[in-house]
């Protein structure tokens, strides 16, 4: 079905994320039992909910897997590393000092100390996901790494966790995973932050421990917004919708266009190719959550994207370069047709794990700096406080808060 730009507009700008309460009253009990009984609630929640105890798997069993992968895949999994760790070797993440006549300011640049991370199982073992996160915490200088991923552990994710020089690997999944590494218990240690996505209940407990512990983003149903001129290919685009929709049911693959040729030979493409598309039920239920805009022209899609605030930003036109300055709102961009979302999910080189569901207009792509912490660092002159606590003092007792002024007053 092709929508017309008016119809979606009132949907795009009321998009953000959703919580169920029946889902969050579960979690809440779960993490409950965990910070309070530890182990012990962990092994039992995760037989109930899993079909097997908390394990750590052993670094020898990460080599193992990794070893035993075909050729041609562990060369992929070490290329992806590579392209991930250069793209955030770039990122500046040092700090400064600044001395001069009133004495030195500056910032200290820290890494976290020890980073969770989680990777989801389901349908599809997201090897991609644990390098997209665990290097970049890596390059930013974490110190410990812990992994958590449901049982049973597909041996793609340990042979990844090997090549990304994670440190640590539990066999636990859901919200008693994220309640033992934001509380910890004897066996998982507690950490300073947890990234990753997952399900309903991963989402909801990572919002109920926040202030606990950091937090990357809350991610919802993952999505792609396409922007599309008469240039475009119809058989490349429709791939890159089905790409996108094959990630769950609930995902959201949307393309906007001023030419409804182009739409129309989309719609077509997309029945041809989803006839031998393995998913081909998960995916066409995402469409029907997605659509075919028609905009009256490239200016309005443009302002449609901003306000959809998509996780993925597909320009599959022409001469994109031009029209990247009026992105405001996207997770990650990508540009022309010839840089597919699909790549980047897996070895292009930022992390793919990007907002969803709006959080795209206050937040961004995941990367070094969401593992690092900044200091200020304050170290003024005699003179530079005689002068600056008179107004200072004026200041505080503006506020009412006399103890304040009294201290500067003293530094007169």
């Amino acid at each position: 079905m092709i929508y017309r730009a008016e119809e979606v507009r009132e949907r795009f700008a009321r998009r953000g994320l959703s919580f169920d309460p029946t889902v969050e009253e579960i979690v809440r009990g779960i993490l409950a039992a965990v910070r309070e009984e530890g182990d012990k609630a962990l092994d039992r929640l995760s037989l109930d909910l899993d079909g097997h105890p908390v394990e750590e798997i052993p670094k020898r069993a990460w080599r193992q897997a990794y070893e035993d992968l075909d050729e041609g895949l562990r060369d992929a999994l070490e290329s992806a590393r590579e392209r991930i760790e250069a793209f955030y070797r770039e990122e500046a993440r040092g700090g400064f000092l600044r001395a001069d006549g009133s004495g030195v300011l500056g910032q200290l640049v820290r890494p976290l100390s020890r980073v969770g991370v989680y990777v989801p199982g389901g349908s599809a073992p997201l090897l991609s996901s644990l390098l997209m996160t665990v290097v970049p915490a890596k390059v930013a200088g974490v110190e410990e790494v812990v992994v958590a991923s449901p049982p049973k552990v597909h041996p793609g994710v340990l042979a990844a966790a090997w090549v990304a020089g994670a440190d640590r690997l539990f066999a636990m999944g859901g919200a008693q995973a994220i309640a033992a590494l934001a509380y910890g218990t004897e066996r998982v240690p507690r950490v300073d932050k947890i990234v990753g996505p997952g399900n309903a209940y991963v989402v909801a407990a990572k919002r109920l421990v926040f202030g606990v512990v950091g937090l990357d983003g809350l991610a919802g149903p993952t999505e792609t917004l396409i922007i599309a001129d008469g240039s475009a290919s119809p058989r490349l685009l429709a791939a890159d919708l089905l790409a996108q929709a094959e990630h769950g049911p609930d995902s959201e693959p949307w393309l906007l266009s001023p030419e409804r040729a182009l739409l129309e030979k989309v719609e077509a493409e997309l029945i041809r190719q989803l006839q031998d598309l393995p998913r081909a039920e998960i995916a066409r239920r995402a469409l029907e959550r997605g659509g075919l805009v028609l905009t009256r022209d490239l200016e309005e899609a443009m302002e449609l994207a901003n306000l959809y605030a998509p996780e993925h930003l597909c320009l599959a036109l022409a001469d994109p370069l031009p029209w990247l300055g009026r992105v405001q709102n996207a997770g990650g961009v990508f540009l022309g047709e010839g840089s597919p979302e699909a790549l980047g999910d897996y070895i292009a080189g930022p992390s793919h794990v990007m907002p969803t569901s709006g959080t795209a207009r206050f937040q961004g792509g995941l990367a070094v700096r969401d593992f690092l912490k900044v200091i200020p660092v304050m170290g003024l002159s005699e003179g530079a406080v005689r002068t600056l606590a008179e107004k200072g003092a004026l200041l505080a007792r503006a506020e009412g808060l006399e103890g304040h002024a009294r201290s500067l007053d003293l530094r007169r």
